[in-house]
């Protein structure tokens, strides 16, 4: 027996950009024409394979939608196990997609700016596709310092003094929660005697009250690392200066990396503290709910204090992921398929944003000054003069719609994916699915918080488009270059498709929600899978 074609493809979103990365680093700086179509190639391969495993695993080409590799023809829980199911391959398609748009938007000036940027984002989007697909936490410790590191370097490329600062404080804030999952993953192994993430599941309910006490101290201390990762009051104190320090095309790379925090602990939690764990079961999900719901609290907060853009992008991250860490803690599974779709739609309308600011900042003229709006900006004349005016450019026209776009999806309203969402997460909050999630003071408070960031958002949002659009006395229609435009346009599309084909997508989380709340799916499907025999020991048995 051979390994089959489709079992290649999940090891792909690794290798594509692991080799085109390594083929980078030799070539001179001068031939980056060289370097951006090999790593346009990169990311068009990968949107290829992402969409073919999204078909693959809602197919029922392999068994119960799961593709198992075995690294090295290691048997788990002894080797290293990749696993593409329906979440996996939606992360995996998402994060093409963003890639594509930085990198494209990149290509005109960022990408020149400083040395070894090419390979670096290569080395970031492997280290983003191995954490969805690895099933082992050493694995995952592993593709999360390569994704730091190649995060380190983009965040410093083009460097300034502002850049400098906020990407020291980055490093130092990731090195101390890479300590700490190091140290969660050797308690882990300590408590439990593994580290593939399905044989940790199957012991989980058979250990001893010492060994449990050992593995949720371990796994408390990987959660703080991972929730660093996802900004969650109060450990995201790092992430606004961040955002509004990174350059365009790294601060939409780094929306994604906010939420590979949440994903994990999605991941992990519903595989190893299910209803049926025993004394382990649902541990820490109170935890998850209300932080998440102190995580709204701090970002619609700091939404309201913030004028600059950059951001206001961080603070509405921080809503994002608070609103992602309490549905996680809800526990519900059809509040998980509302906050998947949540998930996808939030990230790609963060990044399209903070891809726009750059191009929304040119509209001022050259040494003019922002006029703070006063109400003599909204004044009206008692005989007001006949309307003249002269025609929009299309530049401006492009922006403020795509500015309005944004806000209305990252504020929730309608008539795009993130009302979709919200309508979604209410529907599932006030239509329980069993006596255990009943409405109660907590579902209405975790509503109130989700409607009051909503407001929070578009009010900082408007109040932003007021002075950039409107406030300038001096405003002179900027020149955008079509690599800037496309990828905006591109990011706001699939906004589009999203409410266009709300329905075929929300069935499709639907499905992925019911298969992650099968843990015994899982530990079956990775500890039974085969390894490929040997064709020298089958010819000398013949």
């Amino acid at each position: 027996m051979s390994i089959a074609w489709s079992e290649h493809l999940i090891v792909a979103p690794v290798l594509i950009p692991l080799v085109c990365g390594a083929l980078q680093v030799p070539i001179k700086h001068a031939r980056h024409e060289l370097k951006n179509v090999l790593s346009m190639l990169s990311v068009l391969g990968l949107i290829a394979v992402a969409g073919t495993l999204v078909i693959l695993t809602d197919s029922g080409h392999w068994q119960d939608g799961m593709g198992i590799y075995l690294a090295a023809n290691w048997k788990a829980p002894f080797g290293i196990a990749l696993l593409a199911d329906r979440l996996a391959a939606i992360m995996l398609l998402l994060t093409a997609l963003l890639a594509a748009a930085a990198l494209l938007y990149s290509s005109l000036r960022w990408s020149r700016v400083g040395v070894h940027f090419h390979p670096l984002f290569q080395f970031l989007i492997m280290g983003l596709n191995g954490a969805f697909l690895t099933h082992d936490l050493f694995n995952l410790f592993v593709f999360f310092e390569v994704m730091l590191a190649a995060s380190y370097g983009l965040l410093l490329h083009g460097y300034n003094a502002n850049r400098l600062r906020s990407g020291m404080q980055y490093i130092a804030v990731n090195l101390v929660a890479s300590l700490l999952f190091l140290i969660g993953v050797a308690l882990i192994y300590a408590g439990s005697g593994t580290l593939n993430m399905a044989d940790l599941a199957s012991r989980i309910a058979a250990m001893s009250a010492t060994d449990l006490a050992l593995v949720k101290l371990a796994v408390t201390v990987l959660a703080i690392a991972f929730l660093i990762k996802s900004a969650m009051w109060p450990l995201g104190f790092w992430l606004p200066s961040t955002y509004a320090a990174a350059s365009p095309p790294v601060a939409a790379m780094l929306v994604l990396m906010t939420k590979v925090g949440a994903y994990v602990i999605l991941r992990l939690w519903l595989l190893v503290f299910p209803s049926d764990a025993g004394a382990a079961a649902g541990f820490g999900l109170e935890a998850l709910l209300y932080g998440g719901m102190a995580t709204i609290v701090f970002g619609a907060a700091g939404m309201f204090a913030s004028e600059a853009p950059g951001r206001l992008a961080g603070y509405g991250a921080i809503v994002s992921s608070g609103t992602l860490l309490a549905v996680i803690g809800y526990g519900q599974p059809s509040l998980i398929t509302a906050g998947l779709y949540y998930l996808l739609g939030s990230t790609v309308a963060i990044a399209a944003y903070v891809l726009l600011i750059e191009l929304i900042e040119r509209i001022r003229a050259p040494g003019a000054a922002v006029l703070a709006v006063t109400m003599e900006a909204f004044a009206i004349e008692d005989a007001p003069e006949p309307p003249v005016g002269v025609g929009i450019p299309a530049a401006l026209a492009f922006l403020g719609l795509s500015f309005v776009a944004c806000a209305l999806i990252i504020a929730g309203l309608p008539p795009l994916s993130g009302f979709v969402a919200k309508f979604g997460l209410f529907h599932a909050l006030l239509n329980p699915e069993s006596a255990e999630h009943a409405v109660g003071p907590v579902t209405w408070i975790l509503l109130a918080l989700i409607i009051v960031s909503g407001l929070a958002t578009i009010i900082s949002m408007m109040r932003f488009g007021v002075r950039a659009f409107w406030v300038p006395s001096v405003v002179i229609p900027p020149r955008l270059q079509a690599t800037e435009v496309a990828p905006v346009s591109l990011l706001l599309l699939v906004c589009v498709a999203m409410t266009v084909a709300a329905g075929p997508i929300f069935a499709y989380l639907k499905r992925t929600s019911v298969e992650i709340h099968q843990p015994a799916l899982y530990m079956q499907r990775v500890l039974s899978a085969p390894t490929v025999p040997n064709p020298r020991h089958e010819a000398d048995r013949r």
